[in-house]
């Protein structure tokens, strides 16, 4: 019993709150786009994308990893990035094939997840071009939306450069995610979890 009240309390921590808040805002973010509040929505994803890059931040600092952490964080990402290519789908037409980029990546990553916890193998945590890739998603939106919806403008070369760099960055960080999966399905050593109690069991 013990023992499960120090799995509470361990994932009872900012990194996993701030992966909570970004599932919060995805249903605001949404509603505010969908209802041309551009403004608000814009406010919802800086808020998604700042607890995004702090998250992981502060689990390092402070060597707060979590088997829970590295669920939600993945998943909050990509509820986030699913909510948000729909949006722009549905507003922007212009952005339909990277949005079914996206789509084939993410089904393609669940699937391979899926897969590795059937063989009873640990997925892999988010990596650093993952987040990347996220992040050049986040600011390419952003850029777009404002153009439109704040200054009126609406330039097809400006549009299209940034959908190609986004596409780029997302073709990268699965190249890199598909290598991981093969890795893994070759049984190469994946790097144990760190948690609070390692860390500590480690300075005595």
């Amino acid at each position: 019993m013990s023992d499960v009240k120090q799995d509470w309390k361990r994932n009872i921590n900012i990194p996993n709150a701030l992966s909570l808040l970004r599932l919060l805002v995805i249903a605001p973010c949404v509603f505010f786009f969908l209802n041309d509040q551009y403004f608000y929505a814009a406010i919802m994803l800086v808020i998604s994308g700042l607890s995004d890059m702090f998250d992981g931040m502060i689990a390092r600092k402070f060597h707060q990893y979590t088997p829970l952490g590295a669920m939600l964080d993945p998943v909050a990402d990509k509820l986030t990035l699913g909510a948000v290519v729909v949006c722009m789908g549905i507003k922007f037409p212009v952005v339909i094939p990277v949005v079914v980029l996206l789509i084939i990546k993410e089904l393609t990553m669940l699937v391979a997840g899926a897969i590795l916890l059937k063989m009873h193998k640990r997925p892999p945590a988010a990596k650093w071009y993952g987040k990347v890739a996220t992040v050049v998603f986040y600011l390419s939106v952003t850029v777009i939306v404002a153009l439109k919806a704040i200054w009126g403008i609406d330039n097809n070369v400006v549009t299209i450069s940034l959908l190609c760099l986004t596409a780029a960055f997302m073709i990268f960080a699965f190249i890199n995610y598909l290598a991981v999966f093969l890795g893994i399905l070759k049984g190469e050593p994946q790097k144990p979890m760190k948690t609070a109690s390692v860390e500590c069991d480690n300075n005595k």
